[in-house]
C-alpha cells in the first residue's frame, strides 16, 4: 500500500525536467502518510519528453531495498510505480520464469513490469487478481499507461494540459502539480447531494479520476480509455440456493487465503456481523494464526464488543477488544485531512478510530466490506426487487399513467411508502433516484448561492422508464456500483487506512467470488426475503442460526445528532460567519434560520451536516491556498 505521483510532457511543454523533478518531489510531499517506509524519484532520459515517477512506500512485500519504487527493467526501458498488492504475484512469477525472466526482488511489483513485457498492458491486466492503481512508462513507445482496480479499492487521479499530463493517489497531491484548476461548482454541487464526489467529477476542475477496470493511455498528449473487465448481468436461471452456498463458501476459504501473504503483521476486524464473521471463520478453517479485533464503545448501545467477544469463544480465535475512551473521541480535523476531497460519510469517523486503534498491533488489517453490495444486503434491494416485480404485472399505459401525475403532494404520511413502491415499479431508476433528499433540501429552503444557480446533477435527470422499472434492481444495482460503492465505500476505507498507514484488505472484494455472486440471480441471493441470504447461510451452516440471524450493525458515529450536543460550536459558527456564505456556495443569510429551526426542532438534517463538513474542508482549502 503506497502513493504514486508523476508528471509526464511532451516537447511543447516548456517545464524543464529540474523543475518536474521539484514538482513530483512536492506532490509526493501530500503522500508521505500512505507510504511513511521510503520514497523515491526517477527521471526517464529522453529527448522527446520530460518523465519523473515518484513513490511513497508501505512496506508488505520484500521489506528490503529490493522493493524499493519507481522500479525499472534491467534495460530501464519500462518503469513502474505502484499502489495495492497483486494476490496472484507467485503463480505469475512462476509462468514469467518459464519464459526466462529472472527476478532480483520477492515483491509483487517487479512482476508487474515482467508481466507488462511478456504481455503486454492488457494482458496483464486481465491475469493480475488484487486491488492495485499503478503507473507504467514505456521509453520504447513513448506511452504512459495508467490503471486501476476492477472494482475502484484503490485511487487513481490525473490531469492533463497543452500537453502535459499528472498523475496521483490522491486529488490534494495533483493539485500540487499545477495542472488542477479551481474548484469545480458541479463537484461541490455533488457533493451537497450526496456527501461526497462522484468518480465523474471532482472538488477541482481539470481532474479526472481513472475508472475501476480501466486503462488510461497517454501518448504525444492524446488519451484514451478502455476497459479490461466487466461483470455480466445476473442470470435468469442458476444453481439451487444449497449450490450457491457451497460455491460462495468454497469462494471465500480462497479469497481470504489469498490475502494472507505478507511480510508484515496480518490482522483481521471482527465486529458482530456477518461479513467479519465469515473472514474470521475463514481464518480458523485456513489455521492462520491471525489476531483479531474489536474496537469497543464503553457505554455506547452500538457496541458490538459482546457479539464479537462470542463470535471469538465459538472459534477459538485470538481476540482483543481496544476500548475508546473519551480521548480517542471523533475529530473533524481528521476527516478534512484524511480525505482530499470533502467527504462526509460519517462512519468515515469510526474507521479512523478503528485504524489508529489497530495500527500499534498490525501493517495488514483484513475487513468485511463487500458482502452488502454484491450479496444484495441492503433494504432497498430487497425493496427493489419487490417493485421489480410488480412492474411486471403492470400495463404499460397505467405506468405512464402514474408517471405523468403528479402524485406526491396528495398522499398522506402513512401511504407514502406504497406509494414509493408504485413510484419506483412505474418509473424505474429514474424514480428511484429522485427519492434521494440530497439538494432539495437547499432548494426548499432557498440555500444554493450564485455559484451553484442553474447547475444539475446528472442522477437527477434519469427519465422516469418503465422498462426500466421491470429490471429496476439490476438496473440500481449497477448505478451503485459506479457511484456511492466506489465513491464513498472505497473512499471511506482507502482514505481511514492510509491516513494511519494501513494496508486494508477485503476478501469479499474478490474478483472470482464477485462474477461468481453477479451471475446468481437476484431472488437466490435474496431467498425469502432475507438480506444477503447466501452470506447468513453461510454462517449458519458452520456457526449457528444465532449469530447468523443478528440484525446488520456498523460501527457509526451520529453525526447529525452530536450536532446538537459534542459538536454544537461546529452549528455556532457556522450560523455566524462561513466561507460558505462569503464565497457565494451558499447564498447569504440562509444558514442562520435553517440552523435556527434544526435546533428548535431537535432534528438537524443530514445536509446540514454536509454543510459543517463543507466549511472544514474549505478552511482548510483557504489555509492551503
Amino acid at each position: 500500500m503506497c502513493g504514486v505521483a508523476g508528471f509526464v510532457s511532451n516537447l511543447s511543454s516548456t517545464i524543464s525536467p529540474a523543475k518536474a523533478m521539484e514538482t513530483v518531489r512536492t506532490m509526493m510531499s501530500f503522500l508521505e502518510r500512505r507510504g511513511p517506509d521510503s520514497g523515491g524519484l526517477h527521471s526517464f532520459p529522453n529527448d522527446r519528453s520530460t518523465i519523473v515517477f515518484g513513490h511513497r512506500r508501505l512496506a508488505i512485500l520484500d521489506l528490503s531495498p529490493a522493493g524499493h519504487q519507481p522500479m525499472l527493467t534491467p534495460d530501464e526501458k519500462v518503469g513502474v510505480v505502484f499502489n495495492g498488492c497483486i494476490y496472484n504475484f507467485l503463480e505469475l512469477r512462476r509462468e514469467l520464469e518459464q519464459h526466462g525472466y529472472a527476478f532480483r526482488s520477492h515483491c509483487d511489483t517487479e512482476v508487474l513490469l515482467a508481466g507488462y513485457r511478456q504481455w503486454g498492458i492488457d494482458e496483464l491486466c486481465k491475469r493480475s487478481r488484487g486491488m492495485f492503481a499503478f503507473a507504467i512508462w514505456d521509453q520504447e513507445l513513448q506511452r504512459l499507461f495508467l490503471v486501476r482496480d476492477r472494482l475502484g479499492v484503490k485511487p487513481l487521479l490525473y490531469a492533463e494540459r497543452s500537453g502535459t499530463i499528472a498523475f496521483a493517489s490522491t486529488i490534494t497531491a495533483l493539485r500540487a502539480s499545477g495542472l488542477a484548476g479551481n474548484l469545480d461548482p458541479n463537484g461541490i454541487l455533488e457533493f451537497l447531494e450526496f456527501g461526497w464526489c462522484s468518480e465523474d467529477t471532482a472538488v477541482y476542475e481539470g481532474v479526472r479520476k481513472v475508472a475501476p477496470a480501466t486503462i488510461v493511455e497517454w501518448k504525444d498528449g492524446r488519451i484514451t480509455e478502455r476497459s479490461y473487465w466487466t461483470l455480466d448481468p445476473p442470470a435468469e436461471t442458476g444453481p439451487s440456493f444449497d449450490e450457491a452456498v457451497e460455491q460462495t463458501q468454497a469462494l471465500i476459504l480462497e479469497a481470504v487465503r489469498r490475502r494472507l501473504i505478507a511480510d508484515v503483521p496480518v490482522a483481521a476486524l471482527l465486529s458482530a456481523g456477518t461479513d467479519s464473521t465469515l473472514i474470521c471463520w475463514a481464518l480458523t478453517k485456513l489455521g492462520a494464526n491471525v489476531q483479531t479485533f474489536t474496537v469497543g464503545t464503553p457505554g455506547d448501545p452500538a457496541s458490538e464488543v459482546e457479539g464479537a467477544a462470542q463470535t471469538a469463544r465459538k472459534l477459538g480465535i485470538p481476540h482483543e477488544v481496544i476500548d475508546l475512551n473519551q480521548d480517542d473521541q471523533p475529530d473533524l480535523d481528521d476527516l478534512v485531512s484524511a480525505y482530499s476531497e470533502p467527504f462526509a460519510c460519517s462512519s468515515a469517523l469510526g474507521m479512523l478510530r478503528v485504524c489508529k486503534a489497530v495500527k500499534p498491533k498490525a501493517t495488514v488489517l483484513l475487513t468485511g466490506d463487500g458482502g452488502d453490495d454484491i450479496f444484495l444486503g441492503y433494504t432497498h434491494h430487497l425493496s427493489f426487487l419487490s417493485a421489480q416485480q410488480l412492474a411486471a404485472r403492470i400495463p404499460g399505459p397505467l405506468a405512464h399513467a402514474w408517471n405523468s401525475a403528479d402524485w406526491r403532494p396528495r398522499w398522506p404520511l402513512p401511504l407514502k411508502r406504497a406509494a414509493n413502491l408504485l413510484h419506483y415499479a412505474t418509473g424505474g431508476l429514474g424514480a428511484a433516484t429522485a427519492t434521494h433528499d440530497g439538494l432539495p433540501y437547499y432548494v426548499r429552503l432557498q440555500m444554493l448561492g450564485q455559484r451553484l444557480e442553474g447547475l444539475q446533477i446528472a442522477s437527477r435527470k434519469i427519465p422516469a422508464s418503465h422498462a426500466s422499472a421491470r429490471r429496476l434492481l439490476t438496473d440500481f444495482h449497477s448505478y451503485e456500483l459506479r457511484t456511492r460503492f466506489v465513491s464513498e465505500y472505497m473512499t471511506k476505507v482507502d482514505g481511514a487506512s492510509m491516513f494511519y498507514s494501513i494496508e486494508a484488505r477485503s476478501p469479499l472484494f474478490d474478483q472470482d467470488l464477485w462474477a461468481y455472486a453477479a451471475s446468481v440471480p437476484q431472488e437466490t441471493r435474496l431467498q425469502g426475503g432475507e438480506l444477503k441470504a447466501i452470506l447468513r447461510a453461510v454462517v449458519r451452516r458452520n456457526l449457528g442460526s444465532e449469530i447468523a440471524d443478528r440484525p446488520k450493525r456498523g460501527f457509526t458515529i451520529p453525526a447529525e445528532r452530536w450536532l446538537l450536543t459534542r459538536w454544537r460550536n461546529q452549528l455556532d459558527s457556522l450560523r455566524e460567519d462561513s466561507i460558505l456564505e462569503r464565497e457565494g456556495w451558499i447564498r447569504n443569510g440562509s444558514l442562520r434560520p435553517a440552523i435556527d429551526l434544526a435546533i428548535k426542532l431537535g432534528q438537524p438534517a443530514q445536509q446540514l451536516w454536509y454543510l459543517v463538513v463543507l466549511e472544514k474542508w474549505l478552511q482548510k482549502y483557504a489555509n492551503e491556498r
